[in-house]
């Protein structure tokens, strides 16, 4: 997963300052939520990262005078001010009407991925490519020890966004690991970076979920030359392509990973909404701009972007709307909004495992499991719902996409044993 669809510009948002060059480091406390904060500055001038967000590299302006610093980041409307005494600078964070403390060190906390897979490795891994629309699309392939053809392999896919072969986010790696444990358990896997991944020649705006999914189907086309049972993992984004490609008739079994079950409408709203709560505004207020959006969406989706009202959009969040209206202007987006798997369940006839976090923010759980068990009904479709786990599959408190990057555990060893011994079931 990767990255979140969310089109608001959330007031939560978190940046750094410093007045020195080099790389200054503060934790923004918004409602009891801790957002990591880094600025960077050089002769080239001056930029913030939002780990928790995953947002880098954002420009921004600085002045210094003495020991005071000023930094502002017109984009999203942030400033920040505060008085540098040695290696701490002490000052407020502005943002939307709100301001907050933030105290900046030179000291930035040293991350920890405990599960990150390290070597040596009593399996065996090779670098392997396969083609789809005169595009090379690269990966690992991961072996287990004494496999055959009938060892049963499966395609890791991932969420929404450009991503690496490991979904790697806030250096978490949860490819890489859930390849390292199934490899344990005797099953083999596939997993590559995404069409567009660390290559400047690929127009991103126009690739859709379609393209994603032509891609997986390629994957799945190569590891038939090699293997008599080829499965997929697919994670958000992933765990719903999947869904798509099993009603095709094109896998032999499917691992839903917080797979989006309804409309990519209805998930959009529900992301929007949860994160407009945390602002505690009013509820007609709530009401009022959650069915604009909804409004924006089916216009979009329609091609008429262009008849959107906003005489209901409370004033403060007009400038949203209109951005709002820009972002559904990709490709992706358009197709993303009308995506609805429910349709086309009732063809699945391959097993599927689902499995969802009670805590996700970005997927509702029960919601998304109701819709696959009410219209999954021609095939064995086995359904877990965990307690404490986010998005990310992670023991969490909350479920905020603002913890993932807190949380050293990169996936629940439950779920990575769960998926292994539901595999090794089939066969």
């Amino acid at each position: 997963m990767k990255r979140f669809l969310l089109f608001v510009i959330c007031y939560l948002s978190t940046w750094t300052a410093n007045a020195q060059e080099g790389t200054w480091y503060g934790k923004l406390d918004i409602q009891g939520t801790i957002l990591p904060v880094v600025f960077h500055f050089s002769d080239d001038g001056c930029t913030l990262d939002s780990p928790a967000q995953g947002a880098k590299g954002i420009r921004a302006e600085r002045i210094s005078e003495g020991n005071h610093v000023k930094v502002a980041v017109p984009s999203i409307g942030v400033t920040y001010e505060g008085d540098v005494d040695g290696n701490k600078i002490t000052g407020q964070f502005k943002q939307g009407g709100y301001s907050f403390p933030l105290t900046l060190t030179v000291d930035v906390p040293s991350v920890k991925r405990p599960q990150t897979p390290v070597g040596p490795f009593d399996y065996s891994t090779e670098e392997v490519s396969f083609n789809r629309d005169n595009y090379t699309l690269v990966g690992t392939l991961t072996l287990p020890k004494d496999y055959s053809s009938k060892t049963p392999v499966v395609i890791l896919l991932t969420g929404s966004g450009v991503q690496n072969r490991d979904e790697e986010i806030f250096e978490h790696k949860p490819f890489a690991v859930i390849a390292d444990a199934l490899a344990h358990k005797g099953i083999a896997s596939l997993r590559y970076d995404d069409r567009g991944y660390n290559v400047s020649n690929v127009s991103l705006e126009n690739i859709t979920i379609g393209d994603y999914k032509k891609d997986a189907l390629a994957g799945i086309e190569f590891l038939r030359d090699k293997f008599s049972k080829v499965g997929l993992i697919g994670h958000s984004e992933g765990g719903t392509i999947g869904l798509m490609l099993a009603s095709e008739g094109k896998i032999d079994f499917v691992v839903s990973m917080a797979g989006m079950v309804v409309s990519g409408k209805e998930t959009l709203l529900y992301q929007n909404r949860l994160l407009l709560e945390t602002l505690n505004l009013p509820e007609d207020k709530l009401d009022r701009y959650i069915s604009t959006i909804g409004n924006v969406l089916d216009r979009v989706s329609e091609g008429k972007p262009e008849t959107i009202d906003l005489s209901a959009v409370p004033q403060e969040f007009i400038s949203e709307i209109v951005k709002l209206k820009e972002n559904c202007s990709a490709p992706y987006i358009r197709d993303f909004i009308t995506i609805d798997v429910r349709k086309s369940l009732s063809k699945i006839h391959c097993p599927v495992l689902a499995l969802n976090g009670k805590l996700d923010t970005q997927i509702e759980c029960k919601t998304n499991l109701d819709a696959l068990a009410k219209h999954m009904n021609n095939t064995k479709c086995d359904i877990a719902a965990f307690d404490n786990l986010n998005h990310l599959f992670q023991h969490c408190k909350t479920g905020s996409v603002m913890e993932y990057q807190q949380i050293e555990e990169t996936i629940s060893p439950e779920v990575l044993q769960k998926i292994a011994t539901w595999i090794n079931s089939l066969y």
